[in-house]
Formats: structure tokens, C-alpha cells, sequence
């Protein structure tokens, strides 16, 4: 019997041919729901929504095209740079140990004032995990990488910048991949560094379901906004559901939807 990780790791290899993401794994249980496109056009735009229904042992998407296209994961990488840094020892208490703000005025506020690391995922301080990703170093952070096989692996362009404008490319079905493992605790690292990750990721309450996600922004720091990212599962009594969803964010309506679209599309698969 093929294992739920297995096959995972079989539909993200699909997306080496974008157009045919997910196409030849049916018998693995995916579906394409045409639907779903729906919410990005009523905003004016484009994206793509995946989902992994775990109970079901059932991928849906939205596309078959956009989403197996690898795009740079912005802030989303908070989640695996959380991880690594907890691994690593970088941060021993994601409550006590301090970053001080280095006194650069920034225009997001929030990123202006000391953090620990629980805050600063809160506040998606991207100046922090700049730091963060300093102090791992690029020996540390490749071997993590390979490791957790996150994306295309590629740390090119800057320690603290190849996930924001560097090499590093990752397509809504491996965010899938990385994120079950999280969620369930079976990445080759210790327990506590992935228990304590889960712990720090953003909240959302809707109803009867929780919602774990982090966002992400490309051009966020420089005012020039592009790509929405929002990634991470919802749980609804013993349902559990996986999910990243990625979309053209050019306005600040459609950047303030991302959470909004995610919402919209699991209540669609019946998630939530």
C-alpha cells in the first residue's frame, strides 16, 4: 500500500511539467474542481488553491497548471526557517529569546520594535528571520533544506534573501508536502522543534474550525506588492485539511483577501 507521504512525494514531482500537475495521479485520488478559480476572478485576479483532504486521502486543486508552477515562497518560509532555527539551537525559547530591533525605521510598524520569535511570526518580521537565517548560515540552512527536500532546494542569492528575491522555488503541492509532514510531526528533526513550530503559527477561528497558516508577500518591504502565499491546514473535529493557495496581489484589497479566499475555498471542499 503506497503511503500518504509517498504519495505526496509522487504528485510534487509531477510540477518538473507544469501542465501536467497532478494529471496522470487519479488513482492517488485528486480532483480538479474548476469552481474554485471562481474566487480569484470575483476579486479581479489570479491564483491557484490546493487542498489535501487527510482523512479522505484526497488532493483537490483548482488548476492543473498554476498549480505545479514553483514561485518564490516569501514569508511562507518563516514556517521551515522556524524549524531550522529551533533545530539548530538559534533560538532555544521562541518566547524569551529576544531580537532587538536594529533601529532601522521600516514602514511596516510592527517591524519596528524587539521580538521573540513567536511575535515575530505574528508580525511576519521579515528583518528577524533575515537575522535568523544569518545566524544558521548557509552550510546549516542547505543541509535543512535538502533535508526537509523544501522546494528546489536552491539557497542562491543571499542567506537572508533567497527566498524573498533569490533562487529558492517552491509550487503549491510541495508547500503541501512540507506542511503534512509538519503537521504531523515526522520531519527528520527533533519532536520539540517541529512541536513548538506548530505552537507559534498564526490562529484563525472560524466557527468550529481552527485554521494554522502563514502568509507570505512578495515586494511586501519594498511597497511593490506581486504574490499572495497563505499555507497551512485547518482542523474541523477530527478533519483535517492542507492547504496553500497562492494568487497576483496587486492592490490591497486583494492582498488583505488572501485569508478571506482561503476561507471562502475550504467551506467550498467542505473543510471547514
Amino acid at each position: 500500500m503506497i503511503s500518504r507521504r509517498h504519495a505526496l512525494g509522487l504528485i510534487a514531482a509531477i510540477p518538473l511539467v507544469p501542465a501536467r500537475a497532478l494529471a496522470n495521479v487519479s488513482y492517488q485520488r485528486s480532483e480538479f474542481r474548476d469552481d474554485l478559480s471562481k474566487r480569484f476572478f470575483d476579486l479581479g485576479t489570479v491564483g491557484t488553491f490546493v487542498a489535501y483532504k487527510v482523512d479522505d486521502y484526497l488532493i483537490i486543486a483548482s488548476d492543473k497548471v498554476r498549480s505545479g508552477e514553483g514561485r518564490l515562497p516569501a514569508s511562507t518560509f518563516k514556517i521551515p526557517n522556524s524549524v531550522i532555527a529551533l533545530e539548530t539551537g538559534v533560538v532555544e525559547d521562541p518566547d524569551k529569546d529576544v531580537f532587538k530591533w536594529d533601529g532601522v525605521t521600516r514602514s511596516i510598524e510592527a517591524w519596528n520594535k524587539d521580538h521573540t520569535l513567536r511575535s515575530a511570526i505574528a508580525a511576519s518580521a521579515v528583518p528577524v528571520y533575515q537575522e535568523i537565517a544569518r545566524r544558521i548560515g548557509p552550510e546549516r540552512m542547505q543541509k535543512y533544506l535538502e533535508l526537509f527536500e523544501y522546494g528546489n532546494r536552491d539557497i542562491g542569492g543571499g542567506i537572508d534573501q533567497f527566498w524573498l528575491t533569490g533562487a529558492l522555488r517552491i509550487d503549491p503541492i510541495q508547500q503541501i508536502d512540507f506542511l503534512d509532514r509538519l503537521r504531523r510531526g515526522v520531519l527528520p528533526v527533533s519532536k520539540r522543534s517541529q512541536e513548538l513550530t506548530r505552537d507559534i503559527l498564526p490562529v484563525t477561528k472560524v466557527g468550529d474550525a481552527t485554521i494554522r497558516a502563514k502568509s507570505g508577500l512578495l515586494g511586501a518591504e519594498q511597497g511593490k506588492p506581486s504574490l499572495g502565499w497563505m499555507v497551512g491546514w485547518a482542523e474541523k473535529g477530527s478533519q483535517q485539511t492542507v492547504f496553500a493557495m497562492n494568487m497576483d496581489c496587486k492592490n490591497q484589497d486583494q492582498i488583505a483577501a488572501r485569508m478571506t479566499v482561503v476561507q471562502q475555498c475550504l467551506a467550498d471542499i467542505v473543510a471547514i
